[in-house]
């Protein structure tokens, strides 16, 4: 294909001799981090049960050359946001907590950062510190920022720094005993609150990408995997686990916004029922190496799948 005077202006930029859609994308972040003015390069500012930190390389291999605008209805912790670095974005997520240290980054980073530095690293504290939601008087008179530093301390200092609550919504992963874990990571916060500016952030369910997609935007789904097997279930990311049917009725998202003409990538596990269920969009098998199952033979690297509609 013969690259257009844009592509071809970036190739001679970057030295490139011909048409390398990575090369082009990677040239396109890099503006717009400049755009941005971002000093260092943002990360998760939260682990994250499934993150994509460890698969951007083979993502990358598939993202589309060019889109409007951003949309990822499952942010997680974001890390093919701040991959991307989009100058236009919307973040979505149904995790209330989540969505307000979002917010909060967003809008009051110098009281997060405060709060985040009086924590510490003690068995002691950090039960203490996890008990507040099991009062919910107590844990409403939580302030915005109270509540995102609390949710990234647990994060940080629990075990495996995983997030996940029960059926009444209470976060229940043990301590973590970790010499100095880094719940304050300030260079990295304030970078994410950079990249953040003029981001729309809504809590809500993924549907509701519906009411703002339009043709030619970008979206991206990293829902909670079908489970591969009886022991590799987790999606307690919220009270209300993600069961076949909720698969179902995203799928059905997915369709409404392929019919839109709208830019589609969803990952999921590499299972039966879900190449079922999309076998006539583009599946792309990536790996991963996964530790979060009671089986051993679960965990290590394992197949995922990329599904694409361009």
């Amino acid at each position: 294909m013969r690259a257009n005077k844009f592509q071809r202006n970036i190739f001679n930029y970057l030295g490139e001799d011909n048409d390398n859609d990575v090369s082009l994308r990677n040239f396109i972040r890099r503006k717009n981090k400049k755009v941005k003015k971002i000093v260092g390069v943002p990360h998760p500012f939260i682990k994250w049960a499934g993150g994509k930190k460890q698969l951007l390389e083979q993502i990358n291999k598939y993202l589309p050359k060019n889109f409007n605008k951003y949309l990822e209805p499952f942010i997680g912790g974001g890390a093919l946001f701040f991959y991307l670095l989009p100058n236009k974005a919307i973040l979505i997520d149904n995790n209330e907590e989540l969505i307000n240290c979002y917010r909060v980054i967003q809008n009051k980073i110098g009281e997060l950062i405060n709060s985040l530095k009086k924590h510490k690293n003690e068995k002691d504290y950090f039960y203490k510190i996890r008990s507040i939601d099991r009062n919910l008087v107590e844990f409403k008179k939580l302030s915005d920022v109270e509540r995102a530093s609390r949710m990234i301390y647990l994060n940080r200092s629990c075990f495996n720094g995983l997030y996940r609550v029960n059926s009444k919504g209470e976060f229940n992963v043990p301590f973590g005993k970790y010499e100095n874990p880094k719940f304050c990571d300030k260079e990295n916060l304030l970078a994410v609150n950079t990249v953040l500016k003029d981001i729309q952030i809504i809590n809500g369910d993924f549907k509701e990408c519906l009411e703002l997609a339009e043709k030619d935007d970008f979206i991206y789904f990293d829902p909670p995997y079908q489970p591969i097997s009886a022991t590799a279930n987790f999606t307690s990311y919220t009270k209300e686990n993600f069961n076949k049917e909720d698969q179902v009725r995203l799928f059905k998202v997915y369709e409404e916004l392929d019919n839109r003409g709208c830019k589609v990538m969803l990952s999921n596990s590499y299972n039966e029922f879900i190449l079922d269920l999309y076998k006539k969009y583009d599946l792309k098998t990536v790996h991963a190496k996964r530790a979060i199952n009671s089986d051993a033979s679960g965990r290590g690297q394992i197949k995922e799948v990329l599904i694409i509609n361009y």
